[in-house]
């Protein structure tokens, strides 16, 4: 997909997504005037708005419908809410569509930086739509040198500022994740794309916190936060499993569905003295050994 493309989807995403309904006199009005119409076109053709509407469809699931008296508009906005992935997408997509628009305000508007994964987005995409393998050369941070090799992508995931990918690669029994960062070159394969017919990528990792992937069954967590730390939890919950099952004056334990993995570990050990891990004992114990070893540091 080519990139100039990929932005013209932004911008007729967002902009039908702003407005909820709008003519098509009013789409070419508004991509005259738009900063992203690098070409300088008076208006948008009516066979190319087509062919958008049809890849934006394939590319992303989002379909864009006509009402007679009302305009265009994306029909299946009530599935978007409901998915949080294209949810993200929307949200991303239309603050970036603001940012170009906006240029003056980019001194007062502050970001976290992403690492260039971002530069291999588009070429893994087309690969999983196109149903392709890919050749990977990859270097891990603990690898003294890079290797090349083909991988089966399955999908990829955004944690931490950083895309990961998931991909079944040869010689290993469970698929591997590879951060796009780490990558340093990307070719798309003839060979077919191998993949399990009910993979789902939201219940592959619906048991998991982060990117770690692992074959331990998932357990239930118990965590005992401090009242002044509660609200945090509950607007932006560590995972979709977390629930209430007590609340006091001093405190409230979450519970959780999931495998305690290094990342979930990572995360308990960031909130410091605020929370309490109380089961299982097997993570709570761990827990107390990676405290122990940071006090000694400063001992």
């Amino acid at each position: 997909m080519a990139k100039n493309y990929f932005d013209r989807y932004i911008w007729l995403i967002d902009t039908i997504n702003r407005y909820g309904h709008i003519s098509f006199s009013d789409i070419s009005r508004l991509w005259a005037r738009s900063p992203l119409n690098k070409l300088g076109e008076n208006y948008l053709p009516e066979r190319t708005f087509h062919n958008h509407r049809q890849a934006i469809l394939d590319t992303f699931g989002i379909e864009i419908k006509c009402d007679r008296s009302l305009g265009y508009y994306i029909a299946n906005g009530e599935d978007l809410e409901d998915d949080g992935i294209r949810q993200w997408m929307l949200n991303s997509l239309s603050l970036s569509n603001m940012m170009i628009e906006c240029r003056d305000l980019r001194d007062r508007i502050l970001f976290e930086e992403i690492p260039s994964s971002q530069h291999w987005l588009t070429a893994i995409v087309g690969a999983i739509k196109d149903r392709k393998t890919i050749e990977i050369t990859y270097q891990g941070f603990n690898s003294p040198e890079p290797t090349t090799f083909e991988v089966h992508p399955w999908c990829l995931k955004l944690f931490r500022q950083r895309w990961y990918i998931l991909a079944q690669s040869e010689g290993f029994t469970i698929p591997r994740i590879y951060a796009l960062d780490r990558i340093g070159a990307v070719k798309e394969k003839k060979n077919p794309l191998k993949i399990p017919k009910k993979f789902k990528a939201d219940a592959f990792f619906s048991h998991f916190f982060g990117i770690t992937v692992d074959e331990r069954m998932p357990e239930t967590i118990r965590l005992k936060v401090d009242a002044g730390q509660v609200g945090f939890y509950k607007s932006l919950p560590l995972h979709s499993s977390q629930k209430e099952i007590e609340a006091t004056d001093k405190y409230t334990i979450f519970e959780y569905r999931l495998v305690p993995t290094y990342d979930f570990e990572q995360e308990i050990l960031s909130k410091g003295p605020t929370v309490e891990v109380l089961a299982p004992a097997s993570f709570r114990d761990q827990i107390r050994e990676d405290a122990k070893a940071m006090l000694a540091r400063y001992e």
